[in-house]
This record gives C-alpha cells, sequence and structure tokens, in this order.
C-alpha cells in the first residue's frame, strides 16, 4: 500500500490509499518503484488510479514484470542443514540422522537446489517423485524417504512462512506397508541352534544368540563396549539406541545371556586381543567391533530383527505380559497409567526374573539336542567353553601376519613382507 495527500491550491482535499500489488506477485523492489511513481503523482495532485494515468501506470506494470522475481526461497539443502541441526540438538542417534541424510542426498539429489516453496506450489510434482522411487528403489524406501521430506517441510515452514500451509507429501498415494512376519516359534529353535552352532566365527555365534536372548536391536549391540557391562547388577547398559541418547536403558541379563557374554569375552581376547579391551564383540577391521551381522540365508535362516520378532513371540509362552515385554525392548509403554511406571525401579528384580524366563523357554526348546548333537555339545555343553578358547587360541597362533624380510643390494636395500603364522614370528605370543 501506498498513502498520501491529494492537494489542491496548496491545501490538502484529501488523503489516499492506493494498493500496489500482491505481496505473492511483487517483488520488494518492483514494490518500491511503483510506490515511488505513485508518490510523484500524487504531490502534483494526481490520483495515480486516474484515466488520464491508464498509460503511465501500464508502463509501471511492465516495469514490475519486468523486475519480477524467479521462485526463491530455502531450498531442499538449506532447509536439510537446519533440520539436521535441530536432530543434534534434540539427541537423535547417528543412524538416524544418516537415514535422513542417504534420503536427501541419494533420492532427492536433483532437488537439493530446488527451493520448497516450488516444490510446495506443485505437489504434483512431489507425488510424480514418489511414483517414480517406488519403481526404481522399491515401495519401502519410496515411502521412507517421503516421510523424511515431511518431515525436513514442516521444520522450514516453522521459520519461513511463504511456504504453502498444505505439506506437498500429502498428494502421495502411500505403497502399502506390511510388517515382515519372519519371527520363529518355539518349535523352530532347535534347528536355528544348530544353524548358529555350525558357524565357523565363535564371536559371530555368541552375538546371533545374545541378539536372540536379548532382543537388542543389532546396530546397538554391535557397539556394546566392555565398559557398558556391568555384572556386579547383572545389566548390559545401552547408551544410544533407536531415538538417540535420551532413550538409553539397561538390559537385565539371565544366566544364558552372561554365560553368553562370558563366552564372547573370553574368545576375543584370543582372536582379537588389543579390540578386545573395549569391545564385548570384536572383530578385525578400523571399528574394532563387528559391523555386519548378516549372514548368508543358505547358513543361517534367521538373523538381526527377526530374532527380535522371535523373542517377542516367545515372551508369550513364557508367561511374560504384554507390557514387561515392552519394557524389557525398550519400546514405548502403551497407556496413560502405564507412563507413571518407573523402569529402573522393576529392573532389578521383576524384569530380570521376566528376563530368566523368556531365556529358560529358549533353551528349554533344545530338548535333548545338548547331549544328542555334537556341534551343539561343542558349543554349549559342559566344559564346552574352555575347549573352544583353546581352538580359538590356536587359530590366532596360525593367522598369518606379514614379517618384514631385509637384503642388501649394491646401493640399495630391499624390504620385503613375508607372510608367516604367528607361532613362528617374532611376536609369537597371543598378546603380540
Amino acid at each position: 500500500m501506498v498513502q498520501g495527500d491529494l492537494r489542491e491550491q496548496g491545501k490538502r482535499a484529501s488523503t489516499i490509499r492506493i494498493a500496489i500489488g500482491d505481496s505473492g506477485e511483487l517483488s520488494t523492489r518492483a514494490a518500491r518503484a511503483v510506490a515511488k511513481e505513485y508518490l510523484i503523482q500524487i504531490s502534483r495532485g494526481i490520483h495515480p488510479k486516474s484515466n488520464e494515468k491508464a498509460t503511465k501506470a501500464s508502463t509501471i506494470a511492465d516495469l514490475a514484470n519486468e523486475q519480477k522475481p524467479g521462485p526463491v526461497g530455502i531450498t531442499l539443502k538449506e532447509a536439510w542443514a537446519r533440520y539436521k541441526i535441530a536432530m543434534e540438538r534434540k539427541n537423535r542417534s547417528a543412524r538416524t540422522i544418516e537415514s535422513y541424510r542417504d534420503h536427501v542426498e541419494r533420492i532427492f539429489k536433483d532437488w537439493l537446489d530446488t527451493p520448497l516453496k516450488q516444490l510446495g506450489d506443485d505437489p504434483g510434482q512431489v507425488a510424480a517423485k514418489h511414483d517414480a522411487i517406488s519403481e526404481q528403489k522399491g515401495p519401502y524406501i519410496a515411502n521412507g524417504s517421503m516421510r523424511t521430506f515431511r518431515a525436513i517441510y514442516n521444520h522450514a515452514r516453522k521459520t519461513n512462512r511463504e511456504l504453502p500451509a498444505d505439506n506437498p507429501v500429502d498428494s502421495v498415494d502411500w505403497n502399502r506397508e506390511k510388517r515382515r512376519d519372519t519371527g520363529m516359534g518355539v518349535a523352530d529353535l532347535k534347528d536355528w541352534f544348530a544353524e548358529v552352532a555350525k558357524l565357523k566365527n565363535p564371536i559371530r555365534r555368541e552375538f546371533h544368540l545374545f541378539t536372540l536372548l536379548s532382543a537388542s536391536r543389532p546396530g546397538a549391540l554391535k557397539e556394546a563396549r566392555l565398559e557398558h557391562l556391568d555384572l556386579r547388577r547383572r545389566i548390559l547398559h545401552i547408551p544410544r539406541p533407536k531415538g538417540g541418547a535420551d532413550r538409553a536403558f539397561d538390559i537385565p541379563l539371565s544366566r544364558q545371556m552372561i554365560s553368553c557374554l562370558m563366552r564372547s569375552i573370553r574368545f576375543g581376547r584370543q582372536m582379537h586381543p588389543y579390540e578386545a579391551k573395549n569391545w564385548l564383540f570384536p572383530a578385525d577391521g578400523t571399528d574394532g567391533h563387528l559391523t555386519e551381522q548378516k549372514e548368508d540365508r543358505k547358513v543361517l535362516s534367521k538373523w538381526g530383527n527377526e530374532l527380535r520378532q522371535t523373542y517377542r513371540t516367545v515372551a508369550t509362552p513364557a508367561g511374560v505380559s504384554e507390557l514387561d515385554a515392552h519394557m524389557l525392548m525398550n519400546h514405548s509403554v502403551p497407556g496413560v497409567n502405564s507412563g507413571y511406571i518407573t523402569r529402573h525401579k522393576l529392573l532389578e528384580d521383576h524384569l530380570r526374573a521376566q528376563q530368566q524366563a523368556i531365556s529358560n523357554t529358549i533353551f528349554a526348546a533344545l530338548g535333548d539336542a545338548l547331549t544328542t548333537q555334537p556341534s551343539l555339545r561343542d558349543w554349549l555343553g559342559r566344559g564346552a567353553a574352555r575347549r573352544q578358547v583353546a581352538c580359538a587360541r590356536e587359530a590366532f597362533e596360525q593367522r598369518e601376519v606379514k614379517v618384514p624380510q631385509i637384503r642388501k643390494t649394491a646401493g640399495a636395500t630391499i624390504i620385503r613382507l613375508r607372510p608367516v603364522s604367528r607361532a613362528h614370528s617374532p611376536q609369537s605370543s597371543v598378546q603380540g
């Protein structure tokens, strides 16, 4: 709007207010140019909207159109950068942030420099993108990436009111998602144990077993450290589960779970003595711990989150209530009244007893297999751990290391690395 006084013979005749245009159609620069022209006309006693100035007004409109900018505003890249900071302030887990980053930088790579307003004004473009991702990447990642975009858009609109109030993701026809029903029942456990017993790596064997006994998410369990294990209180602390540090919790340990961890620690000290100083499930590599839990389906039929589903399935015949199962798995407790329950007050008595009941049910499914099947007897039978530790020590000593060979020639010294077993290397001890 522009306001001014019309004067006749030096005296104010009237005060007028005139609309310049809509802010969505004119830039600030163009509006100032139009306002300046209107004020000049008003100072001369001429109403800017009079017929005698129609030609001039059209010239001003042409000027506005010439200076009208293209789409402006925050881009997807800028909105993601701000949303990432917000997620970090809320202590979201690194895995969650990485998942969002992958969606933005890989799935929406061609939208990074696109203003969000342009996408908000054209929801059909977003719906078409969802359809394309569904065909190229699959229905699950298409839905997941659109949830990421929806969250970033909603966060950006808090500080960018030019964005349309309706989220463009609302135009998407979501793909149907079905919960994977791949958990095992009690009757399936004996065959699964036989498969695990045949794995060559004893640490991976204990990892899969502990995943089943604890229902822990594999990503959090792989990063479990020795300092997180409290044998006096019989708990394993998970500092950064799904949901970030705010969702940190303690897993009560049954007798079978403690035995499993003790075997892993003993194997680790023989197979990976340096890494075993920090990690419960050590391994070769820069991280020092297991980084991949996947197995060939022909070798091990169930692993990862399928063991979490199995745990929840077995909890029912074990007599564990739905509420206790939720707390043991660190799920959100349903219902208003349940919100008044203080979990850590139940941890070292009631919840541990429920954990023990689930472990007993799992091992009871083995029946007499511990004595009749050699592979299971060599893994879980009496005295089996001592024999396996000796085998792990022998395997470690036979692993090849590279020993430098120095050979001098005329004018040069040649150093070659010769593979030898640890038993014959200069540092043949386990600590070496």
